[in-house]
């Protein structure tokens, strides 16, 4: 049950359409059946309720069996988008006959459902940048959940600071955009770079690429936390669902407003 289902419940009971009995039942029932036992894992139904979208699988390190079973389960028992992360295209061709409107994105490495229609606001736009070419896998991966999570998303790939002309050409959308997803490799600067263009939330995701001292992205990583820019925040390396996640949150609460 989302929040939209909950919501018509309570009406239907206020208009009397439902008997409080069985109002108490199915509000029982949310508490009682949120988390389906398969075994090997335990599947969290009421996420969409407490959180706005429906649990995440990560798919790495699950066979293709686990991930058929965990995704059908989310599939069947919600109506919102759904999305398994850094999975391979052997996993989703696996399901694909479990969910047959499961689509997989290469570049993301994402497999996803998007089934729910969503008026996406064009005034509260997320923008991702990378600095490089290498950085778009995360990129994308940002990008396609912050869409699935129901963001208008635009993009500004390979604008790194090795040519920095290539990022002033993106100075109105870096203005204009409502929350920032930066993402670079290497020694991170594009995000203290973006962070003083804007006023807007700047979300830093370090990557792994770079040659043996960027020690697979950890030095990325301590230059964005040491940003002299205020109100740039950091994800994990290579986190491209983690901001793209934020991101989502950020814009909702100014949605709210």
């Amino acid at each position: 049950m989302n929040e939209e289902n909950l919501t018509k419940l309570l009406r239907d009971y206020k208009a009397g359409a439902v008997s409080e009995t069985e109002t108490l039942t199915q509000l029982k029932n949310l508490s009682i059946n949120s988390v389906e036992n398969l075994g090997f894992a335990s599947v969290d139904h009421a996420r969409e309720l407490r959180q706005g979208f429906p649990e995440v699988v990560y798919a790495a390190g699950k066979t293709k069996e686990q991930l058929r079973a965990i995704f059908k389960a989310l599939y069947e028992k919600s109506d919102g988008n759904l999305i398994a992360t850094r999975a391979s295209r052997e996993q989703f061709e696996f399901l694909t006959d479990a969910v047959p409107s499961a689509v997989y994105d290469e570049a993301a490495r994402m497999i996803y459902v998007d089934r729910k229609k969503i008026e996406r606001r064009a005034d509260k736009k997320i923008l991702v940048v990378t600095a490089g070419t290498s950085d778009v896998p995360v990129a994308e991966e940002a990008r396609l959940t912050s869409y699935l999570l129901g963001n208008s998303v635009s993009t500004a790939y390979d604008c790194g600071v090795a040519g920095i002309h290539r990022l002033f050409a993106h100075l109105g959308e870096i203005q204009r955009a409502n929350v920032l997803i930066v993402v670079a490799g290497m020694e991170g600067a594009l995000a203290s770079v973006i962070g003083g263009l804007t006023d807007k939330p700047v979300i830093a995701v370090p990557t792994s690429i770079g040659y043996g001292a960027s020690f697979n992205g950890l030095a990325a990583l301590l230059a964005m936390l040491n940003s002299c820019a205020a109100g740039v925040s950091v994800v994990n390396i290579d986190n491209g669902f983690g901001a793209g996640v934020l991101a989502s949150k950020i814009n909702r609460l100014s949605c709210s407003q």
